[in-house]
């Protein structure tokens, strides 16, 4: 794959990086991501999933290799990484991780006020970035009060005040029960309505594969695979190889065209829910 090419905004080219203790994280590792897309990272733990994540927006840097953002290598200068850091929203897995003030609002408020923005300013980004998350509500409330669901959702607020251009969200699902899991799916169509390159790694195939037009697969460091989700069900094998679920949908599918319940030519559905419709029209 090219990380070049023009519909490309973010590019890894060849990256290498380890870490301290010899583990390695990346290992010649080529990849992009694509403007306006939904991508979603798969691969299992160790993968390098997180890893390659640090390195969209400079926090960790390549010991080989090229990080490109619109075509141009990264700027690791101080005034460099501000800007980059602007423009590419990351949210971590823990919540706890990215949190650190006293109330909600001074959380979300940080990243703008660290931009330059005056407090009017930054008190209407706050409020919208609040409102999109549906925490507007919980605004003044003590950051340790919230629950571990809610907690999320003001990461992913004080990104979005900050008004990236991208958003990258490392395991978004994780550690949230089904109702919040649904909440969030709903959140990420609204978040992306607007053409804002969405990326996101997780282990659930299922909500994967309704969710993502674009599928990058990691193993062990490295790019082994990506695919448009039209191409999804071609990859059954090479994710089951890399110990990834087969999501639901594509084995009941399989199993109807077998039967010849449905035709062979129908284009797979993306949810068990499509399928379900999809029967309906028979």
């Amino acid at each position: 794959m090219n990380g070049s090419t023009g519909e490309n905004v973010l590019a890894l080219q060849d990256i290498c990086f380890r870490y301290p203790d010899g583990s390695r994280g990346l290992d010649h590792c080529t990849l992009a991501l694509r403007q306006s897309s939904r991508t979603a990272v798969l691969g299992a733990n160790g993968s390098g999933k997180t890893t390659f994540f640090l390195h969209l927006n400079g926090i960790l840097r390549p010991q080989v290799g090229t990080v490109l953002y619109k075509g141009n290598p990264l700027d690791y200068g101080r005034q460099g990484l501000h800007e980059l850091r602007s423009r590419i929203g990351l949210v971590f897995q823990n919540p706890d991780s990215q949190l650190f003030s006293a109330s909600v609002r001074e959380d979300v408020s940080f990243g703008p006020l660290n931009q330059g923005l005056s407090k009017q300013a930054t008190q209407q980004r706050v409020e919208e970035a609040l409102c999109s998350v549906g925490m507007i509500d919980c605004a003044d409330k003590p950051v340790h009060n919230l629950s571990y669901g809610q907690k999320k959702r003001v990461c992913i607020a004080g990104v979005l005040a900050m008004g990236p251009e991208i958003m990258v969200l490392d395991e978004p699902m994780a550690g949230l029960d089904h109702a919040m899991q649904n909440d969030l799916e709903r959140l990420l169509h609204r978040l992306h309505e607007g053409g804002r390159p969405i990326v996101l790694s997780t282990h659930d195939t299922a909500f994967a594969y309704r969710w993502a037009d674009r599928f990058l697969l990691l193993d062990r460091g490295q790019c082994v695979g990506t695919c448009s989700a039209a191409q999804f069900v071609g990859c059954i094998e090479q994710l089951q190889a890399l110990g990834l679920g087969v999501p639901d949908v594509v084995h009941l599918h399989r199993l109807l065209t077998l039967r010849g319940i449905l035709p062979a030519a129908a284009e797979p559905p993306r949810s068990v829910a499509d399928l379900a419709y999809n029967i309906e029209q028979l």
